[in-house]
């Protein structure tokens, strides 16, 4: 070995170098793993949306209820199974303590249009002066 080599390895020490690919890999399998569980994580009740074009609108101060009804007729309000006399009793207390409450009607496709009149019908009992119906985009 010539002088100059020996000299220049001893001035640039010991290089360390980390893979990356198996971070970038790490970082992929996470970005997938969350991109595939939250959908699942926004509402636990299973049903089939009706698809729709709907408008979007997100407003800050008013609180949303979502009321669910899958195919079987059976009513949520969030997760929770409810009747039409406990779903019209949570409802009014929520308007009472916020009249610009909003509640969105997640109803199966499968569901019978007498079960989400019901709801309808439920919600204008109590006074909500917003009510939507929830579809996917198409």
């Amino acid at each position: 070995m010539s002088l100059r080599r020996r000299n220049r390895k001893r001035r640039e020490g010991a290089k360390a170098a980390i893979d990356m690919n198996s971070l970038i890999d790490l970082t992929f399998l996470l970005l997938v793993v969350f991109i595939v569980t939250l959908p699942t994580l926004e509402q636990s009740v299973h049903i089939v949306l009706p698809v729709g074009k709907t408008e979007s609108q997100n407003d800050e101060k008013k609180k949303n209820y979502s009321v669910s009804i899958d195919k079987d007729g059976k009513l949520f309000l969030g997760e929770e199974p409810v009747t039409q006399e406990i779903l019209k009793e949570r409802l009014t207390a929520a308007v009472t303590e916020n009249p610009e409450v909003n509640v969105l009607i997640r109803g199966d496709v499968g569901a019978d249009y007498g079960d989400v009149y019901a709801v309808v019908k439920v919600a204008k009992e109590a006074n909500v002066k917003h009510l939507g119906l929830v579809s996917k985009e198409h």
